[in-house]
């Protein structure tokens, strides 16, 4: 395939077609993990703030027991996804390329795998809006496209936004995944279940479910799922890298485009990923949180790939051990080859939004050499937000990053795209990554300093107001002191005139 087919191939004019390298992975049956002997479970496993534990060390807990508690508006509770004992409360690695350490529990497995009793409503759609969206935060429910956004805040949008579509991503557009086509295939009834209960939430009239056209084995289970519901339709859109992004979808299936500086619910529309869909389904007809998902193990040093049931918290090492590896690993990766973080070694736990587990094996990982930009315009060809990434490059390689933001560097979803077309072969995601996180910073040290200036302008006003109150408080005594001797004075001057009287 030519880079310029590769590029546009039909349809709009934007993205990339990476070889998909799906299967057999794809087409392998779900096979379920055996409980590991100890589970690692970070506190933060979803946009927002981190989750505070309600356990203590050597306490016993069963599977679906609240484990820690969310803080704040944004944030998500965490559950035992088994019974067994709470061993720590410390640092592991965090599932990040810098290996840093993240505050996790870690459940030590008594292989009895006993459950909470939880009680499920008896009609889901007999409840209000609210009540389900308040089960779906208890279920800890996020986003399981890859965003991890706590799913009961989007579904609270309802209420204040008028939401009229519910757009299902099924697209799953990343090179070697196939956990959402594993989904759609073997509970597709779930997921049409979930897409009406989040329908019902959000206060929905419809739902479009956009499956990309490369999984006819997924489209044909959620077809027939949906058959019976004339409100939900299957949607079959292009192959093309990244069209499981949220603004893609939305204007690939409705013709709308979000602007920039607004959320979808802006335009009445809301994205949920099929897994979502299906963890909502278990949430409120199984009483189940979310406690395990659907990983794709996958990559050339794999022995077995395929899909896995596991609880959260596995290690990487647990699923590679489980698939089998046939020779020691290039690379590991936690997502997809195209926005998937690099792991720094496999002793790393899944977590809620963790789609797949890569090993790749040597001659899966290209290490060109960077040359110059030759300024042919295929970065600009392929972005799919319309963004110009050669500028933007150019602006951060001589540090004005105020220029690169001018351009719209915080649109940039790092979806890859320009750097795959790029024939100088520049690392132009690490160019725009490097870039946002400068800003930040850049953005917080303002903050900082705004808020010491505040501080000390409150201190200087408060001292300022403190001399005025103690000059005030000392005039007043001086007054009353003046006031006090004039009195006594005048008493003084009238004692021998009563005296002689």
């Amino acid at each position: 395939m030519g880079l310029m087919e590769r590029i546009f191939g039909h349809g709009p004019r934007w993205g990339v077609h990476p070889a998909d390298r799906k299967r057999p992975a794809a087409d392998a049956p779900l096979r379920t993990l055996p409980l590991p002997a100890r589970l690692y479970l970070p506190l933060l496993q979803h946009v927002g703030q981190p989750a505070r534990p309600v356990v203590l060390v050597g306490q016993k807990v069963l599977k679906g027991q609240l484990l820690a508690e969310p803080q704040g508006r944004i944030s998500a509770p965490i559950h035992a996804p088994t019974s067994g004992t709470v061993a720590a409360i410390g640092d592991i690695t965090a599932p990040h390329p810098s290996g840093l350490p993240f505050s996790a529990i870690t459940l030590a497995s008594d292989g009895e795998d006993r459950a909470i009793e939880n009680e499920v409503p008896a009609d889901p759609f007999a409840l209000s809006p609210a009540a389900v969206t308040e089960l779906v935060a208890a279920a800890g429910v996020v986003g399981l496209g890859g965003a991890t956004f706590p799913s009961a805040v989007k579904l609270a949008l309802g209420k204040r936004t008028e939401v009229t579509t519910l757009i299902v991503n099924g697209g799953e557009c990343e090179p070697y995944l196939s956990c959402d086509d594993r989904v759609m295939r073997d509970f597709a009834a779930g997921v049409v279940d979930g897409v009406r209960l989040m329908m019902h939430a959000l206060g929905a009239r419809e739902a479009l479910v956009g499956i990309e056209d490369n999984k006819p084995e997924a489209i044909a289970a959620m077809s027939k799922a949906a058959a019976p519901y004339a409100e939900i339709r299957i949607r079959p859109v292009p192959s093309r890298y990244p069209m499981g992004s949220d603004r893609q979808l939305i204007q690939t299936l409705t013709g709308k485009e979000v602007p920039s500086d607004c959320r979808a619910a802006d335009v009445g529309v809301i994205v949920n990923n099929v897994n979502t869909a299906h963890a909502v389904h278990r949430a409120l007809r199984q009483g189940e949180p979310l406690i395990r998902r659907i990983v794709t193990v996958n990559g050339g040093a794999v022995w077995q790939p395929g899909n896995i049931m596991a609880p959260v918290g596995t290690l990487a090492s647990d699923l590679l051990a489980f698939a089998g590896l046939k020779s020691e690993p290039a690379r590991l990766l936690m997502g997809g080859p195209m926005m998937g973080a690099v792991l720094p070694h496999a002793l790393v736990p899944m977590v809620k939004g963790t789609a797949g587990i890569l090993a790749l094996a040597a001659d899966e990982i290209a290490t060109p050499v960077a040359g110059p930009c030759i300024r042919c315009g295929n970065c600009t060809r392929a972005c799919p937000i319309g963004l110009l990434p050669l500028e933007m490059a150019a602006h951060i390689r001589v540090d004005a990053l105020a220029g690169a933001a001018d351009l719209g560097l915080s649109d940039c979803i790092s979806c890859g795209c320009c750097a795959y077309v790029c024939p100088a072969h520049i690392p132009l995601v690490q160019y725009f990554s490097h870039a946002k996180g400068e800003l930040w910073a850049q953005e917080r040290s303002k903050l900082r300093l705004e808020a010491t200036k505040r501080l000390a302008a409150a201190r200087v006003e408060r001292q300022e107001r403190e001399a005025k109150e103690k000059a005030a408080a000392a005039a007043r005594r001086k007054a009353e002191r003046a006031a006090q001797k004039a009195a006594e004075a005048a008493a003084a001057a009238s004692a021998p005139t009563e005296a002689a009287t």
